[in-house]
């Protein structure tokens, strides 16, 4: 049986005219890189870097109840969300495994937009429609009703202020307001990925050409470059932020992953997995089975997803996420380890790479702050 034919973004014409290298990520067909990865990642932590984002799915919670269906569903006190804010969150399971981490942002007053991981937005969708049942609320697909453009870097603010009224001084990080950028309507959020200071703009796909080269235009002169999934990964390792599918997973609690803040059980009601969470949270308060932490190479040999961490001999965890580090110069990983092993500055810790056990030091997350 063929594999179905990938996905194309509004853009995908666009990114093949710019020489783009394209790879098929969670059934899209998008960017890895436009050239150098280590340019573009540089130029988003120096200058700025434009993103097509348009895989990420969005999905429209609306209705007298979507506050009361979201905070059921998800983990997080959503209906605790001002208008025009935005929450970093999770869906989990009844188990407490975690579906997928999710941004909500709060449009109207029983208006929500939740932006699912690519690869998680069908699983996501199926357990918000199944959690429904009961409320007054409608789940709806909008997965095809945006294209999403992310410019990243400390020169994006002056960027998008070159191309829009609306006040980007007033719009705090996770935060979204609707405006026009470049003559099209856009909701503009400041919710990176990258560590840097940036903005998404959401826009129907028959907009995204014109906003991705009005953009193009209006940062020529300060250093922007288009930039790929490749970097936005770099970027990400290095300002410690997790990963579905590395750092995340259904076989891990929010508090398995250091993440038990998202979890809110002092909200009103019931939510799914809440008890499962209660007993995962009892669990890490007495003891953290393993720690997420930071790992940076001695010597030039990168490490990689699923790769043994080892010290004395004996195997105390495993990689996550591991690559060359073109801000620290060095790889890095991040990786769970036993919390005997956790506390930065650590010794004698290594990473088995193909039989040889190379020199790593543990050191706290994230590897990369940007300076405000």
């Amino acid at each position: 049986m063929s594999s179905p034919e990938p996905r194309l973004t509004a853009l995908d014409a666009l990114h093949r005219s710019l020489g783009a290298t394209m790879t098929d990520f969670a059934g899209w067909d998008m960017p890895l890189r436009y050239g150098s990865e280590r340019d573009e990642h540089t130029a988003v932590r120096t200058k700025a870097g434009l993103f097509d984002l348009s895989h990420m799915g969005e999905i429209t919670v609306t209705g007298p109840q979507a506050a009361q269906l979201l905070n059921f569903a998800l983990v997080g006190n959503i209906a605790s969300v001002g208008a025009g804010r935005a929450r970093y969150t999770m869906i989990c399971q009844a188990d407490g495994g975690i579906l997928d981490d999710l941004i909500v942002y709060r449009l109207g007053e029983t208006e929500y937009m939740v932006v699912a991981n690519a690869s998680n937005a069908q699983v996501v969708l199926d357990a918000l429609t199944e959690r429904a049942a009961g409320f007054d609320a409608e789940v709806r697909d909008d997965r095809d009703a945006y294209a999403l453009i992310a410019v990243q870097g400390p020169q994006s603010p002056g960027i998008l202020a070159s191309l829009t009224d609306a006040d980007l001084d007033g719009l705090k990080y996770y935060a979204g307001l609707p405006g026009t950028v470049a003559g099209v309507p856009a909701l503009i959020a400041r919710t990176g990925y990258t560590g840097e200071d940036g903005f998404e703009l959401f826009v129907a796909p028959s907009d995204a050409e014109t906003l991705w080269q009005a953009l193009t235009k209006a940062g020529e002169g300060v250093g922007l470059i288009p930039c790929g999934l490749s970097c936005r990964d770099t970027l990400r390792l290095e300002a410690g932020m997790p990963l579905y599918g590395h750092e995340l997973s259904r076989e891990l609690t929010p508090f398995d992953a250091g993440l038990g803040r998202v979890v809110k059980f002092e909200k009103d009601g019931d939510f799914v997995g809440r008890e499962a969470l209660q007993r995962a949270a009892e669990r890490a308060a007495a003891a953290p089975p393993r720690v997420l932490v930071g790992l940076v190479a001695e010597g030039r040999r990168v490490p990689r997803a699923g790769y043994a961490v080892v010290a004395g001999g004996e195997v105390i965890g495993e990689v996550t996420s591991g690559a060359p580090s073109p801000t620290l110069g060095r790889p890095i990983a991040m990786a769970y380890v036993d919390a005997a092993h956790a506390t930065p500055g650590t010794t004698g810790v290594g990473v088995d790479i193909r039989g040889s056990h190379e020199p790593y030091e543990v050191v706290a997350l994230p590897f990369y702050k940007r300076q405000k």
